[in-house]
């Protein structure tokens, strides 16, 4: 997911409304559109999940679910299962959306409001690559210890959904 700057956008920022200043001057406010997802391997006791991991500005490692941007004509199910693909090199088949997050952030002299829906997959075949330019690190994770992991509290939320609906269907 490219997003233009180094740095990452702020998680949970209260929403406005309208343009904001910076430096003086008026940002142009943009609206980008994500998808992606948690990807998991179901073959062991254990059910295991695909995480990356990207490196901030300041040199720490911040591991989060795989995500991109919705490409012309791509529904955001096909946007995330191409996206879990590049950013983990693991093919995977939806089973389940598990639910839309959003968030502010500035870059490239933008605000951007930003909304990724995302949805949990089964892995169906590939490899575990970290080949991704964007993707410092890749790892599969026991499910039970995604959320200590994960970086940004609204992902675990997901997780945490992931966890009832796999548990639900066992």
């Amino acid at each position: 997911m490219s997003q233009g700057s180094p740095s990452r956008p702020e998680r949970g920022a209260a929403r406005k409304a309208g343009p904001a200043r910076r430096g003086g001057r008026w940002l142009r406010q943009v609206d980008e559109f994500s998808a992606g997802g948690l990807v998991v391997d179901l073959a062991g006791d254990v059910p295991l999940g695909a995480l990356i991991a990207r490196t901030d500005r300041h040199g720490r490692l911040l591991w989060s679910l795989p995500k991109g941007h919705i490409e012309a004509g791509e529904t955001p199910e096909q946007a995330a299962v191409r996206e879990v693909a590049e950013e983990t090199g693991i093919s995977g088949v939806i089973l389940a959306e598990l639910g839309t997050i959003d968030f502010w952030f500035v870059a490239d002299g933008r605000r951007i409001h930003k909304t990724v829906q995302h949805f949990l997959l089964r892995a169906t075949g590939g490899e575990l690559s970290d080949a991704d330019i964007e993707v410092t690190e890749v790892a599969w994770v026991p499910l039970p210890d995604i959320s200590a992991q994960l970086a940004y509290p609204d992902e675990r939320g997901l997780v945490d959904t992931a966890g009832r609906l796999l548990a639900e269907t066992a």
